[in-house]
């Protein structure tokens, strides 16, 4: 990797599995000119059943890292017991996952801990797309004189499947950028794209974007992974991909950007085609409502009452009157053709 594509590069397995495993891909990362071997020591699951991680035991096999190889080494941390823990060990960076920086009560007893200790401290955006939240773990931090602090994006929780893991949500990373410009930003691109191929563009993004580095997560043997088997990459591969890395010419940047624009409006789109389905299976459930009952299709003062409601908040939102009058007159032509279908199936039957 040149060294002046990014000032920061943190890898290392997602967990701890055993002393062999943490040496092995250590050893697999040597020649890079990584800022912080990492490693999840405790790994709560979403579910519990699955692998949670080797507890403190695997806070000596990162010193080990450390002593045989020179990586500065870090951990996650998301109890005041963790910091204890890791300072006992004299890890040389923590950072605050996303789970924790949504809790502004976990995040306040971090900072205490961490008060005194010295240790630099990354924090991940909250799993929910909330800035001030964001912000607002950092500032905890601060006032308990944490001096060296830094930031993770990767990405936020979505509830409808996307090409993602994670939404990268581009627009709250560059907000953050732009209210704390002192605090450097990187990307985690394992965990906001969930899948190995899918790091390298992001990367890439992230070069484009002038974030100040990457955390990547790599294992000696992906495959065979107790957690988050293909997010991993093997340290031969985060060579490759960082050998690959290109720093972009002003037009590659606006090409790049229109292109980051266009995949926005595509994902919206997708959107709108499932929120049109909801809408038009909530007609056919209307449709045999009033089947039943024996009701008239058309309620002409709803309808009109609808009608007016919709194209105000359409025009309020920037939209022209004729778009916005067009657009509900043709969803709501298409429901009564949905439950006139029904009637006419009900006659067919007959």
């Amino acid at each position: 990797m040149r060294s002046d594509l990014f000032t920061s590069l943190i890898s290392g397995p997602c967990s701890a599995e055993t002393l062999s495993q943490v040496l092995k891909t250590a050893e697999g990362l040597k020649g890079l000119p990584l800022s912080y071997f990492r490693a999840g020591i405790w790994k709560p699951r979403t579910q519990p059943g699955a692998f949670e991680g080797i507890g403190d035991e695997g806070l000596s096999w990162l010193v080990s890292v450390r002593e045989q190889f020179g990586f500065p080494i870090c951990t996650e941390v998301a109890t005041a017991e963790h910091v204890k823990a890791a300072a006992a060990h004299q890890l040389d960076m923590v950072w605050i996952g996303a789970r924790s920086t949504v809790n502004p009560f976990t995040v306040q007893e971090i900072a205490e801990a961490l008060q005194g200790t010295g240790i630099p401290v990354m924090v991940k955006n909250p799993v929910n797309p909330d800035l001030k939240l964001w912000l607002g773990a950092i500032e905890r931090l601060e006032r308990h004189q944490v001096k060296v602090i830094g930031a993770i994006h990767r990405g936020f929780s979505v509830y409808q499947k996307t090409k993602y893991r994670n939404n990268p949500h581009w627009q709250i990373a560059i907000d953050f950028k732009q209210a704390r410009p002192d605090i450097p930003l990187i990307m985690d691109p394992s965990h906001i794209g969930g899948r190995a191929a899918l790091i390298a563009p992001l990367a890439q993004q992230a070069l484009d974007l002038h974030y100040d580095g990457l955390m990547v997560e790599t294992h000696c043997t992906p495959a065979a992974a107790l957690t988050d088997a293909k997010q991993q990459i093997s340290p031969s591969e985060l060579q490759e991909l960082l050998n690959i890395l290109e720093p972009r010419t002003p037009n590659d940047r606006i090409l790049h950007d229109l292109s980051e624009l266009r995949d926005k409006m595509s994902l919206i789109d997708a959107s709108l085609i499932e929120l049109l389905q909801e809408r038009m299976e909530l007609s056919l459930q209307i449709g045999a409502f009033k089947r039943s009952h024996n009701t008239h299709i058309l309620q002409v003062q709803r309808w009109e009452e609808t009608l007016k409601a919709n194209v105000e908040k359409g025009i309020n939102t920037g939209l022209s009157p004729e778009f916005a009058e067009q657009f509900i007159k043709m969803l709501h032509e298409e429901s009564i053709r949905i439950q006139l279908g029904l009637l006419t199936n009900k006659s067919d039957e007959a």
